[in-house]
């Protein structure tokens, strides 16, 4: 996975998340939309539209006061929490 920031502000980060697909990036968006300080979150996988840009944008909007670098670990460290979470109860179960 390569990451790359396309802009960034103090409320707002678009950034390009190669090699991704919508599942991945939906299982993200739903991690930083329970996000506490996050406003809106949302991706594009062709934002050109014309066969250019396929890997995914994510684009990110937070409250004044919260980074969204910030905003973008803390729910990428809640996906990894609830994946160990279930493989420990799928052990468990196994």
């Amino acid at each position: 996975m390569e990451l790359r920031v396309i802009e960034k502000s103090d409320t707002e980060l678009q950034i390009e998340i190669g090699g991704e697909n919508h599942t991945f990036m939906n299982v993200l968006k739903g991690a930083l939309l329970e996000t506490e300080g996050v406003s809106a979150a949302t991706y594009d996988v062709n934002p050109e539209q014309s066969g250019g840009q396929t890997d995914p944008i994510l684009s990110l909007k937070t409250e004044i006061g919260i980074d969204p670098l910030d905003a973008l670990e803390a729910g990428a460290q809640n996906i990894k929490d609830k994946a160990s979470a279930f493989r420990e109860a799928f052990e468990t179960a196994a």
